[in-house]
């Protein structure tokens, strides 16, 4: 993974070789800016005497999680990739928890209550807060990459799943059907609900087919809640038998492909419901935005003979896809949404009474929960090193969180190497 360059008045130039950045930092030619994503700023040079190549970053947005990679348009390079956890059913939750609380404030409290006006209205495109909450968070990393590295070009992934050619294949005619993507739309989303494994014998990393659940020769149909994945063997042992039959000495596994395969498509709705507004803010980049659909990803990762998974799938997205892409030494970044906080000022019980008061003040010595710190402990139960994100409290105690546990630590063991962005990082950490 290269690192990333600015020049002394903070403007981009062409990532470089990590081995690069350590010679440059080793004969103090440059200094490190950031640390995550790790980035340097030159001290003798500046970008009008330097030269600078066309950068494409290239998004593959989801419903949990984003892929991001940035690729040079002329080698075809993979110079970095994020992967972005998102907070959206946390958000959810959290607003699901304060409406219980105050519906149950309500009822104790107000014996009768008069309607009040219905003059409420929700402006135009007006989404959830756990869906602003991705597209929030695709906007802030595409801000913060424009900073450092000279990108000139934006890809999207504009459509996942198109949930109107799952449910009616024949709407887009023969053109469709009979093109080079038929097909891939479909099974795309089919091996993400199924886990990318046959339901019947759980076998993984085979040749999977789309199997019919309930066949057509007994009236199913081609919708996608009657199509799951099996491998051949499976697929062939079934046959035309009704699943009824074919599990009728598995109960347990018949129930759970019944249940599932009448989920809704909850996923594919985030996606759907969240892509035009995504693609709006992109476009107030003021830089080109070319759009591609999930089935072209995946075409591409499969013509390219690329490993699937957030990352890669970002660096296959749309026509403009080079025909070699350059992934060697790429490590992605992961990077967790935590938020800025809460906003709950009074910390119910389960029963939704009110049992303490969260403190105004919103750092203590200097600290804030969700900084990244190096604690040099000398002595005692927790001796030793550790590098983790902190949670303040209001006392000499903070919890410390590192990838291998969870411990106490007094603030003067305590250096801040990172200051809270509302983001945990995750892979750098743990190097």
């Amino acid at each position: 993974m290269r690192v990333f360059v600015l020049d002394k008045n903070k403007q981009p130039l062409d990532p470089c070789h990590p081995a690069r950045a350590r010679e440059l930092l080793k004969k103090g030619r440059a200094k490190v800016f950031k640390r995550y994503p790790f980035t340097i700023i030159m001290q003798d040079r500046d970008v009008e005497n330097s030269v600078t190549h066309p950068h494409r970053i290239k998004i593959d947005p989801g419903s949990k999680t984003t892929g991001i990679a940035i690729v040079q348009e002329k080698t075809g390079r993979v110079t970095s990739a994020l992967v972005v956890n998102h907070r959206g059913q946390n958000i959810k939750n959290s607003l699901d928890s304060r409406r219980a609380l105050r519906r149950g404030r309500r009822n104790r409290k107000t014996r009768y209550r008069k309607p009040r006006f219905l003059n409420r209205k929700r402006p135009e495109g007006w989404l959830a807060p756990s869906l602003m909450s991705r597209v929030f968070n695709i906007e802030t990393w595409v801000r913060r990459l424009r900073k450092l590295c000279p990108i000139t070009t934006i890809s999207q992934e504009l459509v996942r799943f198109d949930t109107q050619k799952m449910q009616n294949p024949e709407i887009s005619g023969v053109e469709y059907q009979h093109g080079e993507l038929f097909g891939f739309e479909v099974k795309e989303y089919l091996l993400a609900k199924w886990g990318y494994s046959c339901v019947y014998c759980g076998a993984e990393n085979v040749p999977l087919e789309v199997e019919h659940i309930t066949p057509k020769s007994k009236g199913g149909t081609n919708r996608v809640s009657n199509l799951t994945l099996a491998c051949r063997p499976c697929n062939q042992k079934k046959g035309s038998d009704p699943i009824e039959k074919f599990l009728r000495k598995k109960p347990e596994l018949l129930k759970k492909i019944l249940a599932l395969a009448k989920s809704p498509l909850k996923d594919a709705a985030a996606v759907n419901s969240t892509r035009w507004e995504v693609w709006r803010r992109l476009q107030l980049t003021g830089l080109p935005v070319d759009t591609g659909s999930g089935g072209l990803t995946k075409f591409n990762r499969k013509t390219r003979e690329i490993e699937k998974t957030h990352w890669t799938d970002a660096a296959c997205v749309g026509k403009s896809t080079p025909q070699t892409l350059l992934l060697n030494g790429v490590k992605p970044l992961i990077v967790t949404a935590k938020g800025h906080g809460v906003r709950q000022r009074c910390r119910p019980n389960k029963y939704g009474f009110p049992k303490a008061h969260a403190p105004a003040a919103k750092f203590f010595k200097g600290f804030q929960t969700g900084d990244i710190v190096k604690a040099d402990i000398k002595g005692g139960k927790y001796a030793g090193q550790y590098t983790g994100r902190i949670a303040i409290r209001h006392r000499p105690s903070f919890a410390l969180s590192t990838p291998e546990k969870k411990i106490d630590v007094h603030p003067k063991y305590l250096r801040t190497i990172f200051k809270a962005d509302g983001y945990e990082y995750a892979s750098q950490i743990n190097q």
